[in-house]
Formats: structure tokens, sequence, C-alpha cells
């Protein structure tokens, strides 16, 4: 079976996705922390996950990171920038393309995105 794979999608908006997932886990991230970044294909999906080492999501707000304008800890968010309009965008536009986003997060441990989006085997 072929490692590679065809998929139609908006480029542009791809773009938007990786970077506005990368741009949070470098925010969120200590100096010297950790990022891992993984692409592989399962089934008839290409997966995209994300993890960091960062200080990670309390249980209570991960129902709405990707809600418009939420942010988890208002004093973080100022000292690092933001609106809490990227992981909405990255949902939205993860949707436009047949996909899926989600996170699995623990406090103290970091967190993991996931995006999963459909491919066509080439």
């Amino acid at each position: 079976m072929s490692d590679s794979c065809e998929m139609y999608a908006d480029m542009a908006k791809l773009t938007q996705v990786v970077y506005n997932i990368m741009d949070n886990a470098i925010k969120y991230t200590p100096e010297g922390g950790l990022i891992r970044v993984r692409l592989n294909r399962s089934g008839r999906d290409a997966i995209l996950r994300v993890s960091d080492n960062g200080p990670g999501i309390p249980k209570a707000d991960q129902p709405h990171i990707f809600d418009r304008f939420y942010r988890v800890d208002k004093a973080r968010s100022r000292d690092t920038g933001g609106t809490g309009l990227g992981l909405s965008i990255v949902n939205q536009l993860v949707l436009m393309h047949g996909g899926s986003v989600s996170v699995q997060s623990e406090e103290g441990h970091g967190s993991t995105f996931t995006v999963e989006l459909p491919i066509h085997q080439g």
C-alpha cells in the first residue's frame, strides 16, 4: 500500500489551519519545551497531530475552546496576545473540508490537537 495520497482542498485555508494550531502550541509551550507534529494516514483520512508540553487546558474549558472569542485564561491571553479566534477559525475551516478537530489535554501536561481530513487515495 502506498503512503501517497491526494487531497482536494483549499491550500490557503489548510495553511491557516496548520498556522493557527502551531501558533497556539508555540505561544503556550515554555522555553525549552517540546512541540511534536505528526502527519499520517488512517484509512480514508489524513491525520495531523500537534502535541505540546505546555500548561494544558482545564477540563471545564475544553468544550469551549473552539468557540469564537473564548480564551481559557484571560490574564495569560493578554500576555501572549490573541483574540480567542484562532481555534474557532481552525474548527470552521476543517468543517468546510468535511473534517473534524479535537483536543486531548491535561493540566500541567500539555495538549494534543488532532485534525482529521478526508483524502482521495491515489
